[in-house]
């Protein structure tokens, strides 16, 4: 369960970089760095799974894959 992909971005709308994890329903968090949001985000990711687990949800399994673009050769 750890090998969740993980997609950061800047968002311009927010003025800040936001970190989120595809596979699980809106766990997502924000930072002024890329690594603030992802010290936020696994913070999120542990909290959404101990919820999960206390409400008897089912935890998906790491299913998400960005598409890979190759350019040129």
């Amino acid at each position: 369960m750890d090998r969740y992909h993980i997609n950061i971005f800047w968002s311009d709308e927010d003025d800040c970089y936001v970190a989120d994890l595809p596979d699980l329903s809106f766990c997502s968090a924000f930072g002024d760095t890329p690594g603030e949001a992802l010290t936020e985000l696994l913070r999120a990711k542990e909290n959404w799974l101990a919820v999960a687990r206390e409400m008897n949800k089912p935890i998906p399994e790491p299913r998400y894959q960005p598409l890979m673009y190759q350019v040129g050769r």
